[in-house]
């Protein structure tokens, strides 16, 4: 997040190109100097001088008129295209000259709320109100930018390392920006942002939460650090860094699940075989699996707690060594072997949930294991561990709840839309991605960034994040919710001008390769809890 800046200039706008111009802000206040406006785009009404931008670099003074600086995205689908891809609209280099006619596919254009403007003072409608058609039905699409104070960013880290205690801090430059939530199934999820970090902390605590979740939701790299736990790097849709190494596979399951998936495999290759892992620590010939299989007892026995045969649970304590623990020495989670039970020369695997550790041994006589070479047959097993172990990633969604200001560029009465979208009559995306949305009261959305234009977010200096969002459903139900059907504009207007005037000036557009194939948001049914 930005100070007040101190740029000479206004990115993004070359000398000469024509800027899509917003609504005059409310009359300027009779201190300020004369040459300044006052943006009345969010709560903190910069006043700004000719040529310079606010502090969040999103409006500037253009001959006195208060312009929206970063151009609108749009989106096209082409004949080339399915209906589950969405493609880039324009060349970069001609986003600040007007749009061409688009009477032949109008319909092919999907406007986001990627550089529409917000609706704060919140007695206005929405930027953008587009009508469309899809298979012959009238469509209404109404377009913003929320200023989301209450949101967060859920992060799901694939990897088999320990980050830390459910519970811990997370912090970003030292500030707490959020906390660790569940391990779920080889994946350790974080919280991180929330309108507390945000606003109920010190002034740095809010700036640098803000910051970090504008570069989560951008897919750019963030460095957090664990209280009591790990130093990670997470970025959307990369390889987490944990601790400076970078993961590579996230585990095929727990060391009991990955017993029984490979049992059959292991039968008659090896004696024994123990999987390692933070969770439950698999023994084969005592698990079920190796029951049915009428393998011998080996007599190992194995430290922590006993679940059910052939199940363990803390073994070791988490860690970044041998299945998300913190043993080096597999041979440390055996306590002995019952010498009634056990023989020379009993054939002993240890072997990690991801395979990326494996360790072969053979009893001597005297019952003690002595490491041996891997035999060949057993190694293709092992790489077949890692085959099944998909690539570790870092997942990043967005979750904010769309409150009544937003819905009141909707609609005069809110409630009718988060009745409307309940009732699966309203589709919600986000830059054009699909939004989950959650059960319950309210409008609490969620969105995977990497499915959303690059760039989609940004700030304002309250603090809060401020978020693309779009609303799409059929003409007549629009008008039964009491929308705001005097500003209906069709998707020519949309793309020739700017979001409150209609005097001619062309709309910048900003065009961006889609991370992931979503599906057309005109005609869908939404994802409802």
């Amino acid at each position: 997040m930005t100070e007040h800046t101190k740029t000479d200039g206004l990115p993004g706008i070359e000398p000469g190109a024509v800027a899509p111009v917003l609504e005059r802000a409310r009359p300027r206040n009779e201190r300020m100097a004369s040459d300044k406006i006052e943006c009345n785009a969010c709560p903190i009404l910069c006043q700004i001088a000719p040529g310079r931008v606010g502090a969040c670099d999103r409006y500037g003074n253009v001959d006195g008129a208060l312009v929206r600086v970063d151009p609108a995205v749009v989106l096209r689908r082409t004949a080339a295209a399915d209906d589950a891809t969405l493609v880039a609209f324009a060349p970069r280099e001609t986003q600040a000259e007007p749009a061409a006619p688009v009477a032949t596919d109008a319909d092919e254009y999907f406007v986001t709320g990627i550089g529409a403007s917000t609706t704060y003072p919140d007695y206005k409608p929405a930027p953008f109100i587009v009508a469309s058609q899809a298979d012959g039905v009238d469509m209404i699409t109404v377009v913003t930018e929320g200023i989301f104070s209450s949101c967060s960013f859920k992060v799901k880290i694939d990897t088999d390392r320990y980050l830390g205690p459910e519970q811990a801090n997370v912090r970003c430059k030292g500030e707490v920006v959020g906390h660790v939530m569940t391990a779920e199934y080889g994946s350790q999820m974080l919280s991180l942002g929330g309108v507390h970090h945000l606003t109920g902390g010190s002034k740095k605590e809010g700036r640098v939460t803000c910051a970090t979740m504008e570069a989560l939701g951008n897919k750019a790299a963030v460095e957090l650090t664990i209280d009591g736990g790990s130093q990670i790097v997470v970025q959307a849709a990369h390889a987490p860094i944990v601790n400076g190494v970078r993961e590579e596979r996230m585990r095929v399951g727990c060391g009991s699940a990955t017993i029984g998936i490979f049992a059959r495999q292991f039968h008659g290759l090896a004696d024994e075989v123990v999987v390692v892992d933070d969770h439950i620590t698999g023994v084969l010939t005592q698990h079920q699996a190796g029951r049915c299989l009428d393998m011998r007892a080996s007599g190992v026995k194995i430290r922590g707690r006993r679940s059910t045969p052939g199940r363990y649970f803390q073994v070791a304590n988490p860690g970044t060594g041998w299945g998300g623990t913190d043993i080096v020495d597999p041979l440390s989670i055996i306590e002995g072997w019952d010498p009634a039970t056990a023989w020379p020369g009993l054939r002993l695997l240890m072997v990690s949930t991801t395979g990326e550790h494996a360790q072969w041994y053979v009893l001597d006589a005297a019952l003690q294991p002595r490491p041996a070479a891997l035999p060949a047959a057993v190694a293709r097993i092992v790489a077949r561990i890692g085959e099944n172990c998909e690539p570790s990633l870092c997942s990043v969604l967005f979750v904010g709840g769309a409150g009544g200001s937003l819905r009141a560029g909707v609609t005069d009465n809110p409630v009718l839309l988060t009745r409307a979208i309940k009732r699966s009559l309203v589709n919600v995306t986000c830059g054009g991605a699909p939004a989950y949305v959650w059960p319950g009261g309210g409008i609490t959305i969620m969105v995977d960034v990497a499915r959303m234009p690059d760039r989609s977010f940004g700030t304002v200096p309250t603090p809060a994040l401020v978020a693309p969002i779009e609303f799409t459903l059929r003409a007549d139900d629009y008008r039964a919710l009491g929308g705001h059907m005097d500003v209906v504009r069709g998707i020519d207007d949309a793309l020739r001008h700017g979001a409150w005037h209609r005097d001619g000036a062309p709309v910048a557009r900003r065009t961006e390769a889609i991370a992931a194939a979503n599906p057309w948001p005109i005609g869908r049914a939404p994802l409802l809890g």
